[in-house]
């Protein structure tokens, strides 16, 4: 009950009072199955980019961390090819630093905040991490070319029924895409996020 009421609580702010660049709704009538769209920061490779997440809320929340993943791929050091998340926010202590007092609106901003400042130190993506420190440019680059293929809102975009809002989605942000790596090249080498 405690859970349903401040989800409730937690899905009313976030409508009525998103975070900038930042929307969130629960699919069709399950309050346990959210989606999010996060907007590119602007000077980062990710800007004009529109993010889809999805968000499965545990049976203990808030005494445990929604389970939270990128549909659009996102050439990321903190973020891997199926599109999971390497952030302290969403992991329990001693290594993570979720707490009931956060919220989803609260973990969506430090997921925002990650994108635009990845943490190279601390990688999902032990190949794209090295490339962030040593090649920057090589980093930005290849960040944008992904942002301007998976991302980008295209002419064709369609109105997702699941969206209250009518918020425009980009028609490959439902499903993350097994092409998330170009033909021939190596899928970047991964690492668990400790």
């Amino acid at each position: 009950m405690q859970r349903a009421s401040r989800l409730k609580r937690e899905l009313q702010l976030l409508s009525n009072e998103p975070p900038p660049g930042i929307t969130c709704w629960q699919t069709e009538d399950q309050m346990d199955d959210l989606r999010a769209q996060i907007l590119g920061g602007s000077e980062t490779p990710y800007e004009g980019g529109v993010f889809s997440l999805e968000i499965k809320i545990p049976e203990r929340y808030p005494f445990e961390p929604p389970k939270i993943r990128f549909l659009t791929p996102i050439y990321h050091p903190n973020i891997d090819s199926s599109g999971r998340i390497c952030h302290d926010a969403l992991k329990l202590p001693p290594k993570g630093a979720w707490k009931p007092s956060l919220n989803i609106s609260t973990v969506l901003t430090s997921i925002q905040l990650l994108m635009a400042e990845p943490n190279p130190d601390d990688p999902l993506m032990a190949d794209i991490s090295s490339e962030f420190k040593y090649n920057k440019q090589l980093f930005l680059e290849k960040a944008r070319k992904w942002t301007q293929e998976h991302a980008f809102q295209k002419n064709t975009a369609v109105k997702d029924m699941d969206n209250k809002e009518n918020t425009l989605v980009p028609k490959t942000s439902h499903k993350r895409e097994a092409t998330n790596v170009e033909e021939g090249a190596e899928e970047p080498a991964k690492r668990t996020c400790m």
